[in-house]
């Protein structure tokens, strides 16, 4: 046997046929002709041919009979088979084509028609081996590509989380360094971060400025608040630190940190462009001195042409300073803060922030005591 050339088996009870079977097909295949299909059975142990083609019409057990012993078993079931057939029957046909034939052929066998048919299906076999073989080699490129995507992501997940680690460190240093040179007390980064939170959640309870909040990215617009008063850093301490009341130049002084802030903010804008951080960032450090009532700094704006994250930061900035020890006063219980904060309903502050202050005023409270 040429281990080159395909092999076609025979099985057919007619010796003639059998013989012409062979004939025809000998040049271009390996054939092996069996009388019965026991006999197949018993061959199909020691070779395993391409294709079978199979007579009906056998004593002992016939072609259909075989053919279900052929696809109940895991060695054999793959293997096309082609039906050989002296009658003309179409339920017998539609019954083994059910059953996994690929085709009949007629007999008395025409040489030419067998090969040119044994040709046709060998072929078709052959490219759907193919196909199935370059299935198998994409489905499992494919799960070697997901497998790469998927430790990639998870390096690229874990880089991102060390790059915010270290941005929230690099921030919290900076935070802390305006609160030492501010003369305040530790931890009123942290405690305005959850007066602005409790006021998000206040608004959101009330139904009050939802689509705006819904296009936030609420973790991130808090991490950027802790930069409001980062333009403190450049006011001097005999103004920032002061222990009583500023006079009218100081107090100019004092105003010029929003500037600041927003000039230090940007200049990071230039090397970072497109960063919603520093977008929040710069809001918070330019309008949380704004006042519902056009009165505040730097720009004078007025009612809605204030942002929104300034209007939260403008009252919890407020209430944080109200309720905090200074070196020119002492801290108000929270309620005289709340008392102070509803006087500046629609002057100071948005009626809506104050509706929605007064909504979670409690969490305030809880917050001032504990610090954090």
């Amino acid at each position: 046997m040429d281990e080159g050339r395909t092999t076609v088996m025979v099985v057919d009870d007619n010796l003639a046929n059998l013989k012409v079977a062979k004939l025809a097909l000998m040049r271009a295949y390996d054939v092996f002709t069996v009388p019965s299909a026991a006999k197949m059975f018993e061959v199909l142990g020691r070779i395993r041919p391409q294709l079978i083609l199979l007579d009906i019409a056998m004593p002992d057990m016939d072609g259909l009979d075989a053919m279900r012993a052929l696809k109940s078993g895991p060695a054999t079931k793959d293997v096309p088979v082609i039906f050989l057939t002296a009658t003309a029957d179409p339920e017998n046909e539609l019954e083994g084509l059910a059953l996994g034939a690929i085709d009949y052929i007629p007999k008395p066998i025409v040489p030419q028609l067998l090969l040119k048919r044994v040709e046709l299906h060998l072929t078709v076999e052959s490219q759907r081996r193919r196909l199935e073989e370059q299935t198998a080699a994409l489905n499992a490129n494919a799960k070697e590509i997901q497998s790469l995507n998927e430790n990639l992501q998870r390096l690229v997940e874990n880089k991102t989380r060390d790059v915010l680690k270290l941005q929230n460190a690099i921030l919290r240093g900076m935070a802390d360094m305006v609160e030492a040179r501010d003369g305040v007390a530790g931890g009123r980064i942290s405690r305005t971060q959850r007066f602005i939170w409790e006021l998000i959640n206040g608004l959101e309870a009330m139904d009050l400025y939802r689509d705006e909040m819904r296009e936030w990215d609420t973790n991130l617009l808090l991490e950027s608040s802790q930069l409001h008063d980062l333009g403190k850093i450049a006011v001097p301490d005999s103004i920032l630190r002061k222990p009583g009341a500023l006079s009218p130049q100081e107090y100019e002084e004092m105003k010029k940190h929003v500037e600041y802030g927003v000039s230090i903010i940007e200049r990071i804008e230039s090397e970072v462009p497109g960063s919603d951080f520093l977008k929040y960032a710069k809001i918070f450090a330019k309008t949380h001195h704004e006042k519902w009532d056009g009165s505040g700094y730097p720009c004078g704006l007025a009612g809605c042409d204030i942002p929104l994250p300034g209007r939260i930061l403008a009252l919890a900035d407020v209430y944080d300073a109200l309720t905090s020890s200074r070196p020119y006063k002492e801290a108000l219980p929270h309620a005289e803060a709340v008392s102070v904060i509803q006087g500046e309903r629609g002057r100071h502050f948005d009626p809506a922030m104050v509706d929605a202050f007064e909504h979670v005023a409690d969490w305030f409270a809880l917050a001032a005591s504990t610090g954090h």
